[in-house]
């Protein structure tokens, strides 16, 4: 198992390089399964994915969200974006630790004026391009990774620009013999990341917290249904344990209840990413869900 951090401005070449060691890695003695996590997997506009800062920090959630799934599956799991702040390459090197995993970042290093002109051309061939305004802006924000930094070790270095990259570039043989050689106590040119006490807590403290609010959002589902067949219109459904109603004009019938539970809790653990961190009490989940509940309800019976 290994992860595979592709870095590099828009535009300058990573789809390429992804691919070909992906293909590298399948045809190598080891016979690897490789996994390519992109934006294209989700179907969004690469415009849309970069307009705002939300947009995009809701793209990194998704990407860090499906890397963290996919680490222990067996797989080389080859990230695909432009990576380009150096603090979510360490949010990335942190998922590959814990996971006690081997992780490498492979960099496109092509100079602005070669990713510009790709850009345009991509945009004249009608292809997914970027729009003058984001292009500029995300180049203007990237982050060159530096192999110093542990989050950016081993550093694999490519230059589209300059060179063809297929299966036979040095840097692809390079990275392929670092992802798959065998590693025993006297390998010292091959790291594999150790997960540390905290990192291990973390993860504890996270399946926890889904425990709880996995629970917390069944029994505010379970209290709804409940109330709604003793017969009769309600428009409020008590909770006790200091917790705020549920206003309701209408009833609610158990899958709409069940696609809201399933929203929440998918709601909040992409916000959790980047935002305030999962509830660790069964109180303090119910509380968000009734809020969530309470929101939804109310605009749907306006």
């Amino acid at each position: 198992m290994a992860l595979v951090v592709i870095c590099g401005q828009p535009c300058s070449g990573k789809s390429i390089a992804a691919v070909t060691l992906a293909e590298t890695l399948k045809e190598s003695e080891t016979k690897q399964s490789v996994r390519i996590i992109d934006e294209a997997s989700f179907h969004l506009d690469r415009n849309q994915n970069y307009a705002n800062m939300p947009a995009e920090k809701n793209l990194r959630g998704k990407l860090r969200s499906d890397v963290d799934r996919s680490v222990s599956t067996g797989e080389i799991v080859i990230v695909d974006s432009l990576n380009s702040i150096k603090g979510y390459r360490y949010e990335l090197w942190c998922i590959a630790r814990a996971a006690g995993i081997r992780y490498c970042v492979v960099y496109c290093d092509v100079d602005e004026a070669h990713c510009r002109q790709w850009n345009k051309e991509r945009s004249d061939r009608g292809e997914d391009g970027y729009d003058d305004g984001i292009f500029e802006d995300l180049v203007r924000r990237f982050e060159k990774p530096e192999r110093r930094n542990r989050w950016d070790s081993p550093l694999f270095e490519l230059y589209p620009s300059r060179e063809v990259i297929d299966k036979s570039s040095p840097v692809i043989l390079e990275a392929v013999t670092y992802l798959t050689k065998t590693v025993d106590s006297k390998t010292q040119d091959v790291r594999i990341l150790q997960p540390s006490i905290a990192t291990q807590a973390a993860r504890f403290s996270e399946a926890n917290s889904l425990y709880e609010l996995d629970r917390a959002t069944q029994e505010i589902i379970n209290a709804i249904v409940e109330q709604q067949s003793l017969g009769g219109a309600i428009s409020r459904v008590t909770l006790g344990n200091e917790l705020p109603p549920i206003e309701i004009c209408r009833p609610i019938g158990l899958p709409e209840l069940r696609r809201l539970r399933r929203t929440f809790v998918k709601l909040m653990g992409q916000s959790s990413l980047s935002g305030p961190p999962l509830p660790t009490d069964a109180d303090s989940a119910k509380r968000r869900f009734v809020d969530y509940l309470n929101r939804e309800f109310g605009g749907n019976n306006a």
